[in-house]
């Protein structure tokens, strides 16, 4: 039995909760997967994972096995890296996990990241905000993306943020009438918006979290007309009916071709939201996050993030 693939066969199955899914990521077949899982199950002599007509998730043991199959797997990518690569040119895989509405950001800087240095190859996975901090804590990722308010409630600093930009946030809606591309119009009041049908994302993203505050604030109570944890499903329902949405910048900024769209600044308040990096502080950093990280604090990326986030097109 090779223990460090059995090992590479279970990290993926937790990530992909599926094992066809699974043995395609790792480019084996499900049968292999199975076998190789099992092999592994009968080497430690506990069940690893709880099987039923699909995958029902590892059992308690398995979760240990989990959390040791990730360090790992985290050290011999750090080996690899340290002995395929240098500091200057570093090769290798960075795990990126970002929030959904942060994805473009995520994007541009993994593309950036990769035009410094061709030898990394990022992967970027979209994940809630909790997923994010127990990916970093777990060594299942190398670097979240997210909303760096929450660190606060996370006892004894285990992640450190790299500050990235401000979200600014806008009511996005059908233009009426005409198609040209997307236009800002004047600011809009929170109140304002509270009366129009809303899409918004489901109460366990944190985003939805921030927007519910903002309107308990206002004493508003608000019924989305839909919700989804998809900010793709958000785009499509406001681009095929009369459903508006609450995005921050980054996501508007994405639809700057997209005709017949309106986005509207939201006022009063004016909600502004902190977006960094994190990184587990524990933890020994492989060449490929410290490239990464040179470049999150890097003044010209900083500005570029800025530029595609913040409160973009002037009204008008």
């Amino acid at each position: 039995m090779n223990l460090i693939d059995a090992y590479r066969y279970l990290a993926a199955l937790e990530q992909h909760r599926h094992f066809g899914r699974a043995a395609a990521a790792c480019h084996i077949t499900q049968p292999a997967l199975s076998n190789a899982l099992r092999a592994l199950e009968a080497n430690l002599k506990v069940a690893i994972v709880r099987r039923g007509r699909q995958y029902e998730g590892l059992t308690p043991e398995g979760e240990q096995v989990l959390a040791t199959a990730h360090r790992v797997l985290h050290e011999q990518e750090l080996l690899q890296q340290a002995l395929a690569g240098s500091a200057e040119a570093p090769r290798g895989r960075l795990v990126i996990g970002t929030v959904p509405t942060a994805m473009p950001i995520a994007a541009r800087f993994a593309a950036r990241l990769v035009a410094l240095h061709p030898g990394l190859v990022p992967q970027v996975r979209s994940l809630a905000s909790q997923e994010i901090e127990q990916g970093l804590d777990a060594l299942a990722i190398d670097l979240g993306l997210g909303y760096t308010d929450r660190l606060g409630a996370l006892r004894g600093g285990r992640l450190q943020p790299w500050p990235q930009y401000v979200e600014h946030y806008h009511l996005l809606r059908r233009a009426p009438g005409g198609q040209a591309p997307l236009r800002f119009g004047a600011p809009m009041t929170w109140t304002e918006a509270a009366t129009l049908p809303l899409a918004l994302l489901s109460p366990d993203m944190h985003n939805r979290v921030i927007l519910d505050q903002v309107f308990r604030g206002l004493a508003l109570q608000v019924a989305p007309a839909l919700e989804t944890n998809s900010v793709l499903a958000l785009l499509v329902a406001v681009q095929s009916g009369a459903l508006a949405t609450v995005l921050p910048g980054s996501l508007v900024d994405t639809l700057a071709g997209q005709p017949g769209l309106e986005a509207r600044p939201l006022t009063a308040p004016d909600l502004r939201t902190p977006i960094g990096f994190m990184t587990a502080t524990a933890v020994r950093p492989s060449r490929a996050l410290e490239a990464a990280l040179r470049l999150a604090t890097d003044a010209a990326w900083l500005a570029e993030a800025a530029a595609h986030s913040g409160p973009l097109g002037a009204p008008g």
